[in-house]
């Protein structure tokens, strides 16, 4: 199922997930790497700001597939 045939709110829900599972991996993975080399809170911190990029990053891209302006939405409305 594309992302396109899910109700919008669906859409929208998925991409808060994502947003807040890129958010807390991140702070997660820095948080194990931290205590495995104790280097407090170095990895945490690049961990965040990382988890902070690739939800802005992906964010955007799910958005604005979301919202019909992704990637290929041209092409596709041009065969339908």
């Amino acid at each position: 199922m594309t992302m396109q045939k899910l109700p919008q709110t669906m859409r929208l829900m998925g991409l808060g997930w994502y947003v807040a599972l890129s958010i807390i991996g991140g702070i997660g993975g820095g948080v194990l790497v931290d205590g495995w080399l104790g280097t407090e809170p170095i990895f945490t911190l690049i961990g965040l700001f990382g988890g902070l990029l690739l939800a802005f990053w992906g964010g955007y891209f799910l958005l604005m597939e979301a919202i019909g302006k992704g990637r290929g939405s041209r092409a596709k409305d041009a065969h339908e």
